[in-house]
């Protein structure tokens, strides 16, 4: 569900508007067809998936030798990923809000980054420039990470694709200047573990599902917390990602007034190397074997469906559990409570006048990226020029 928004001008009724609200996420294949150049952008990506010195030569090896199994997976979700759907949905619907809570800042113009899949990071940027931003023009945008739970592999590596595109299409390399006068000025919403409106969208739809228990039942239910697990090598180095997750996973069970008893495991792993765990296929295994046969899987780090919802979740770990009361809560997609947490985030966000938060300034303890290091120079340096707009 594509979303074309109309060109904008510099003298929009807003005193500081328009405004771009670019959504960033990893994305996904909304064909089969893509599978294999999105698989290939993944594993070449040093920031998500560490493989050292062999990146280039490994990472394509690897992206076609699994393309074939992820293109079935795909078509047993309905031929592709919805995550761009639910993405630029929400991403609209938010920009719809915000028109009426901040119309200073309006028209607020919807915009989808993408990491690994159309729209990519370079074409939303060049539909930025064609849309009036920047190029001499101005204005304001700003990059609303999607992933909730900062981490370098996710949030990290987008925003290193949208420093290096901004260097390439408007920055230094494209100029010869740091920060050309008309430039966009970019501020960054990096992180939101543990927002009200998150928090009470994600409880809501736990207490949704269970109240497809019996009622004798309802409060020994096990809620099994899942995220995207990450290699230890990444966690070892001081990412805030793990931290991030128990907080919001925390966060949930208070709203929920630890009514049940729960866990945090990890799915996704990729490769032999150590990754994050216990996993989420492993837990419920576990669990079943044991006697324990309730169980509920709620996606915590994750915005919308995707194949790790759809597929792993759905079709493989509740298929092998072999038991009908292990269940999934709803993924957050459209729902209107999450919508209006999006909102008021980035309301916050516009009238702080901050460019990132206090944390993203800070380096992980064992990072040694100079990547890293200029791309946070970079967007912390944006908030002299919010000051004076």
């Amino acid at each position: 569900m594509a979303t074309v928004a109309p060109p904008v001008t510099q003298s929009s009724l807003g005193a500081k508007g328009p405004t771009a609200m670019v959504f960033m996420n990893m994305g996904g294949p909304s064909t089969t067809a893509e599978v294999q150049d999105f698989l290939s952008r993944l594993f070449a990506d040093g920031d998500l998936i560490p493989l050292g010195r062999l990146q280039s030569y490994l990472g394509p090896l690897i992206a076609k030798r699994r393309t074939p199994k992820i293109q079935k997976q795909y078509s047993d979700i309905g031929g592709g990923s919805p995550i761009r759907k639910w993405s630029e949905y929400q991403c609209t619907e938010m920009c719809k809000i915000l028109d009426t809570l901040s119309p200073e800042t309006a028209p607020h113009k919807p915009y989808v980054a993408f990491r690994y899949a159309a729209p990519l990071t370079e074409e939303m940027y060049a539909n930025l420039l064609n849309d009036g931003f920047g190029g001499g023009k101005g204005g304001r945008a700003v990059a609303f990470t999607q992933y909730p739970q900062y981490s370098c592999s996710t949030t990290g590596s987008s925003l290193n694709e949208l420093w290096k595109w901004r260097n390439r299409l408007e920055g230094e390399k494209a100029t010869g200047v740091t920060q050309p006068e008309g430039a966009i000025t970019w501020s960054v919403i990096d992180r939101w573990p543990a927002h009200p409106g998150l928090v009470e969208a994600v409880a809501k739809n736990i207490e949704d599902q269970l109240l497809t228990y019996p009622e004798e039942k309802r409060g020994d239910v096990v809620l099994l917390f899942s995220a995207h697990s990450l290699p230890m090598s990444v966690i070892n180095r001081g990412d805030p990602y793990a931290a991030e997750v128990a907080a919001t996973v925390y966060a949930v069970m208070q709203k929920l007034g630890f009514s049940n008893p729960y866990r945090l495991c990890w799915q996704s792993q990729v490769g032999p190397s150590a990754w994050l765990g216990a996993q989420t296929s492993d837990t419920v295994q576990n669990y079943v074997a044991r006697g324990q046969t309730d169980l509920i899987l709620v996606p915590i780090a994750f915005t919308s469906d995707h194949i790790e919802t759809l597929y792993e979740l759905d079709q493989e770990v509740m298929h092998e559990a072999g038991h009908p009361g292990v269940k999934r809560a709803e993924s957050l997609n459209g729902n209107p409570i999450f919508i209006q947490a999006l909102a008021d985030i980035a309301l916050e966000h516009l009238r702080s006048g901050e460019s990132c938060s206090r944390q993203m300034a800070l380096r992980c303890q064992g990072c040694k990226s100079e990547r890293c290091l200029e791309q946070k120079k970079f967007f912390v340096g944006q908030g002299n020029l919010l000051s004076v707009r």
